[in-house]
């Protein structure tokens, strides 16, 4: 198997479109020659992990970040997205001196006890809409005890009267949310839910933590919250930050990052691990950036350009077959939902989209060709190296597929 630009290739030698990206890391595509080359020379030029203080290209990077990403004034550097949300749950616990965190049905924001929880949740197992109110913890793993999960409270996206609900009943240490929900496919916040979120954020006193680890970079250099306007108080980033390269990044406001460094080693929070900013995927990240940034954003007007052309073509293709369907998307990240309307939170989605059928046209189309991950509602992601070709080749494979699942 191998990966290039927009293509896929599996053990057998067939070529595939690539939308699924690896969950989305790959935004420049597969081996982008900018990124390879850098971590090429980084390699012949010695560079090793060191794992004794700060080298020269974190520093580079962390500047790079701080000076591009507006909610961010410093920095720290791990190696995946579980373990930013990890860290950033723990800082804000560290912070506020409560234990308890609020997290969102149908989000995903990592592998450990907090977050391990309500992905996709069947609503026989989930219970019916309430609001205000909450949803009890259902684990997507084995291991997490009864005790852990008594500290994680579910709320709905979208959903500020359930969130103060829960504020009022517990004290709440964070809020972890992705401003948009691309682990079900794009879920786009209400114009006033993250501000929302940001004025109880400051209500209450809990830390407001956007999970950007999908959303971030691949929608803006200052991530999605640039787009929105809405700062957190502590950002996690990943996937399109290093272009595939095992990085993430825990940012946000100076005075609570200090507390990785704090003097008082009783409320000090301990970052730790060797490979943390490794030479390779901090130059890989350092070169994406630079790849973002050329050309003032060339790269997300081109995603956009052949966003909009898919988003056309297929909404095209849905009208003529006379099926119901939307298409949600935010730049290069869209889903299709074959539902009357774009989905607002994990419980419309799950009581009008059309999974079957989803995942009929989703197999159908890997059988032509076209790689979209085989589970109904997840992210169709656009990268760089895709064209207008590859899109037009893409829309004429899901007419084909559709006509096939229909009949």
């Amino acid at each position: 198997m191998k990966g290039l630009g927009a293509y896929l290739w599996d053990a057998d030698g067939n070529r595939y479109i690539d939308y699924h990206a690896a969950f989305a890391p790959h935004f420049l595509g597969h081996n982008d020659p900018h990124v390879t080359q850098a971590v090429s020379r980084v390699l012949q030029q010695g560079a090793s992990l060191y794992g004794s203080g700060t080298t020269l290209l974190e520093g580079q990077l962390a500047e790079m970040i701080c000076k591009h990403v507006p909610s961010v004034e410093s920095v720290q550097f791990l190696n995946s997205g579980s373990e930013a949300t990890y860290q950033a749950i723990r800082l804000s616990r560290a912070v506020t001196g409560h234990d308890h965190i609020i997290v969102i049905e149908g989000g995903y924001n990592g592998w450990h006890n907090d977050v391990s929880c309500n992905l996709m949740t069947p609503l026989e197992d989930l219970g019916p809409r309430v609001s205000p109110g909450e949803y009890a913890y259902k684990p997507i793993s084995a291991g997490v005890p009864i005790d852990h999960q008594k500290l994680v409270h579910i709320v709905n996206f979208n959903d500020l009267d359930s969130v103060r609900y829960v504020c009022k009943k517990y004290p709440i240490a964070a809020l972890l949310t992705e401003p948009i929900l691309q682990n079900i496919g794009v879920v786009k916040p209400e114009p006033s839910y993250l501000s929302g979120l940001r004025n109880l954020a400051d209500e209450f006193g809990f830390l407001l933590i956007f999970d950007e680890v999908k959303t971030g970079f691949r929608h803006a250099i200052g991530g999605y919250a640039s787009i929105a306007k809405v700062m957190p108080d502590l950002a996690v980033f990943g996937k399109a930050v290093a272009n595939g390269y095992p990085m993430a990044v825990i940012g946000g406001k100076r005075r609570l990052m200090d507390f990785f460094v704090h003097p008082d080693l009783s409320k000090r929070v301990l970052m730790a691990g060797p490979y943390n900013a490794h030479p390779v995927p901090t130059i890989a990240a350092i070169s994406t950036i630079e790849r973002l940034l050329m050309n003032d954003g060339e790269v997300y007007r081109h995603v956009e350009t052949l966003g909009d052309q898919v988003q056309r073509g297929i909404e095209q293709i849905m009208r003529a077959a006379g099926i119901c369907a939307v298409v949600a998307r935010q730049g290069s990240a869209f889903c299709i939902y074959f539902m009357d309307h774009e989905p607002k939170d994990w419980h419309d989605l799950a009581e009008h989209h059309d999974f079957v059928l989803d995942t009929k046209m989703r197999k159908n189309l890997i059988e032509q060709g076209v790689y979209f991950f085989p589970l109904a509602a997840k992210q169709w992601s656009i990268s760089a190296a895709h064209t207008k070709e590859d899109v037009q080749f893409t829309l004429e494979q899901v007419q084909q597929a559709l006509a096939r699942a229909t009949n």
